[in-house]
């Protein structure tokens, strides 16, 4: 079901039903159930029964395939590292060396599924998840199927990234801007479920309620022992280096990044927005440089994103992001004389 954050815009969604374009662009930050939006508006438009409201009934045989991951009508295209995983665990637990990416091959099936008469004589959904992760075959070659569908044939693109998507594909769908929840329903929600520390979980999320809900004991832990590291009066660049071989790269250039964002916007507005509980050690680093500095290396964190998912060779690739941060302490950054 999708959250209670997003139920305007599904009841929006539902209240059109009849009149949708045939490719709807979900996008907006990751954690925020847009996955589970997109997943309420296909048991909508398949099920033979909906409700007076447009929603799915959860009764009738479509509802009931559904339920079972099997509806005939149905085509849910995600790279294999997220089958079987929700928006939230995304980039989390990603099957060993399973692709990361939706390959043209997924597409040139869901081509032939898109041309195929309906097995109920009803509609059909294509749910592409996340959409950035298409190739640049699989992105080329959707674009057939998006141009001219068959009547009742939808695709609804689920998007964290969606400027990185081609823009004759954004231009082909109509856009569903999702935003984050307000931060009091959003740490009202995650106390529901028990998180303990539910404002500190959320800050680290940046917001975003189901991404927080996935910071367990050995984050917690992690995240503690990472950032102490670098808080200590005589940073060992190599040694904390070493220490992080184990660590998944792309978790500790989140931390730094958070981190560095950290140190930019307390150098200028006085707060923290990602590490409230480490306020007071990030107010006496952030005296030991300079803005310009610091804003040089936030921008170096950030292009590191780009490649960390890539094979690479984690010692060297920690080697360097720790000398990177050394230098930054004693006054340097990336891109400076």
């Amino acid at each position: 079901m999708s959250y209670s954050w997003n139920k305007l815009e599904l009841d929006r969604l539902l209240t059109r039903k009849g009149r949708l374009p045939h490719a709807l662009l979900l996008r907006g930050p990751q954690g925020i159930g847009k996955l589970a939006l997109a997943e309420s508006l296909t048991r909508a438009l398949l099920c033979e029964k909906p409700t007076a409201s447009g929603a799915a009934c959860g009764q009738c045989t479509a509802c009931g395939w559904m339920g079972q991951g099997g509806h005939p009508d149905f085509r849910r295209l995600e790279p294999e590292s997220l089958a079987g995983q929700g928006e939230a665990e995304q980039g989390t637990e990603k099957r060993e060396k399973a692709s990361t990416e939706i390959k043209v091959e997924q597409i040139r099936a869901v081509a032939d599924f898109v041309y195929v008469t309906s097995h109920r004589g009803g509609a059909k959904v294509v749910l592409i998840h996340p959409a950035e992760a298409l190739n640049a075959n699989a992105a080329n070659a959707l674009l057939k199927s998006l141009e001219e569908p068959p009547p009742r044939t939808f695709f609804l693109l689920v998007s964290h990234r969606w400027h990185q998507l081609l823009p004759t594909i954004r231009s082909r769908c109509q856009h569903v801007a999702l935003a984050l929840p307000s931060p009091v329903e959003a740490r009202d929600w995650l106390g529901q479920q028990g998180l303990r520390d539910p404002e500190l979980a959320l800050a680290q999320a940046g917001g975003a309620p189901l991404l927080a809900m996935q910071f367990d004991e050995e984050y917690w832990q992690q995240r503690e022992q990472f950032l102490k590291n670098l808080v200590g009066r005589s940073f060992d660049a190599l040694g904390v280096a070493e220490g992080l071989r184990e660590h998944d790269p792309q978790q500790v250039v989140g931390w730094l990044q958070k981190w560095a964002y950290d140190l930019v916007y307390h150098k200028t507005t006085g707060a923290v927005r990602y590490n409230p509980d480490l306020a007071g050690a990030l107010a006496a680093i952030a005296g030991r440089f300079d803005l310009v500095a610091a804003v040089r290396f936030q921008r170096h964190v950030v292009r590191l994103q780009r490649i960390v998912s890539h094979p690479l060779n984690a010692r060297l690739f920690f080697e360097e992001l720790m000398l990177t941060y050394a230098a930054l302490l004693r006054g340097r950054a990336p891109g400076a004389a």
